[in-house]
């Protein structure tokens, strides 16, 4: 347990970033989920406009420092390439 009060507050501070940063985590995990559930049922309009709303938090959610610039950017160009594969007719 920190002992000087400065270690104390960082302690606070930790503690209600990491359940601020956990609840965002989670909310995105619900937003990509619900992009690949819409590709699953062949909504595609659905899926793009569920696309646009999850890449907006991504994007946000990276430039909090929650998530890696970079696995934003990974997310967002495997959610629109399913996208693109949904849009393609079926042979």
């Amino acid at each position: 347990m920190p002992t000087s009060r400065s270690a104390k507050k960082r302690l606070r501070q930790q503690e209600h970033r990491r359940l601020r940063n956990r609840s965002i985590r989670s909310s995105l995990r619900t937003y990509i989920k619900k992009v690949r559930t819409a590709v699953e049922e062949n909504n595609v309009a659905a899926a793009e406009t569920e696309f646009r709303v999850t890449a907006k938090k991504l994007d946000q959610a990276a430039a909090k420092g929650i998530i890696h610039a970079n696995t934003a950017g990974r997310y967002k160009s495997r959610l629109q390439h399913l996208i693109k594969n949904a849009k393609q007719p079926q042979a």
